[in-house]
């Protein structure tokens, strides 16, 4: 896979700098003490969930694997690291041959998580799981907090569509990870072209004010449009003003014109005048496409409109308020010693102010009520309970160093409904509220 595949600069040759410098300096030191070449656990959870959100989803794991297996350390890498000291020789030497050859398991993409959840499960040595910390946790704190938002969007819009508009209010690379995990979350399209080519994902769009303004008249733009594109296009009606460009619209395109978007002023009022006004022109058939500046609260206000589809640009792209799920990477369990078959070891940071974890390599599964839908999260160290070996959450993703969890896109976006789908329903209420499941640990 190529790098612009990844989503990275031409001149980016690998992920492998997607990293903070204190993981190659504990490399270094680890090397030196022997302890580099243990055999290590670190896991990827959150303490919390966003205030007020009552589920997370799992987004940015087929990027991960990409990353992964682009985690190399060529020879202009090299050279910086050299060039900034920032290790010493024999860690430049034992980096030059870089290559994840561990397991990697984690809650398959598109699923929910909660509090606790072991989301990623890395396994390897030392040296070569520590590395990995940022680039993980940048991917999967970044992708699942859009996915998160985005899925609060899709349960707000019902079965209305709804397209990704926010690539302008983005840094551009965060932009085409934000449209895939978007996706996921329940969008249908984007307006981000290097998202399409690089995932396949549908893609939409037409015109903006700027067209109508460079025109003499509004009627000139539409005709220019209309001729262009056909009369399925989508007409932008609120340059001036909105019943006379609705009317002009349909004299335009006829009643065959397929959508008018409205992008500015009370979307509620103008949804019905719009709505009203088509119909009363023959165009019983014309959709109405709302955008700006919306958010979950936004489109849910809107269910009783005669809108169609949505776009959302700002609050997708920032989590709606949330642009990072808190996902942190922390040693679990290490082996008793440097002996290829030591037993693991459970570690864990023991601090006050809440920032504690669990030791121990843990396995999840969702446990279902007498109705089939979900009543807790099981976290445990210990021997799985019989009744919850075909509820686990955790999938392969790689096994020593050869991925082996890819699939198609669609597969997660599906996975996401279908999991949304066996949570309790106060699950898709958007008031404030605590995680839909409890956690329990074994």
């Amino acid at each position: 896979m190529s790098t612009a595949d990844l989503g990275l600069p031409v001149d980016v040759p690998s992920t492998a700098l997607f990293t903070d410098r204190y993981e190659l300096t504990m490399l270094q030191a680890a090397l030196r003490s022997g302890a580099a070449h243990r055999r290590s656990v670190f896991e990827t959870f959150t303490r919390r969930l966003p205030e007020g959100r009552r589920y997370g989803v799992v987004a940015g794991t087929g990027r991960v694997l990409d990353a992964v297996e682009n985690f190399r350390f060529d020879g202009a890498v090299l050279d910086f690291l050299a060039r900034e000291s920032v290790v010493d020789d024999p860690t430049l030497e034992w980096l030059a041959g870089y290559r994840f050859t561990g397991d990697i398991w984690g809650y398959p993409e598109g699923e929910v998580y909660f509090p606790g959840s072991p989301v990623l499960r890395v396994e390897g040595s030392f040296a070569e799981a520590v590395v990995l910390e940022t680039v993980i946790l940048s991917i999967l704190n970044h992708d699942s907090a859009i996915a998160a938002a985005a899925s609060r969007m899709a349960v707000a819009a019902g079965d209305r569509p709804l397209m990704d508009m926010g690539a302008r209010r983005t840094h551009e690379l965060a932009a085409v990870a934000a449209s895939r995990a978007a996706y996921i979350g329940g969008f249908r399209s984007s307006s981000n072209l290097a998202a399409g080519f690089r995932y396949g994902l549908p893609t939409i769009g037409t015109s903006a004010h700027a067209f109508t303004l460079v025109h003499d008249t509004e009627r000139d733009a539409f005709t220019a449009q209309v001729e262009s594109l056909g009369r399925g296009t989508t007409l932008l009606v609120d340059t001036y003003d909105v019943a006379t460009a609705v009317r002009t619209a349909v004299e335009v395109a006829g009643p065959e014109l397929g959508s008018v978007r409205i992008d500015s002023g009370d979307l509620l009022l103008l949804a019905h005048r719009v709505r009203q006004q088509l119909d009363d022109l023959g165009a019983r058939q014309t959709k109405i496409v709302v955008t700006s500046d919306l958010d979950e609260y936004a489109i849910a206000s809107l269910a009783s409109a005669p809108v169609d589809a949505y776009g959302v640009g700002t609050a997708l792209v920032t989590g709606s308020g949330n642009p990072t799920c808190s996902m942190v990477y922390k040693l679990v369990a290490r082996a008793a010693s440097d002996a290829p078959d030591a037993p693991l070891v459970p570690v864990a940071k023991k601090a006050v102010g809440g920032k504690t974890s669990v030791g121990g390599r843990k396995w999840a599964a969702r446990r279902l009520d007498e109705e089939g839908v979900a009543e807790a999260e099981v976290i445990g160290t210990g021997e799985i309970p019989p009744e919850l070996r075909d509820r686990l959450l955790q999938v392969p993703l790689v096994h020593k160093g050869e991925i082996t969890g890819r699939e198609p896109l669609a597969a997660a976006r599906d996975r996401h409904v279908q999991s949304r789908a066996l949570l309790p329903l106060s699950a898709t209420q958007l008031s404030q509220g605590d995680p839909v499941l409890p956690v329990e640990t074994r």
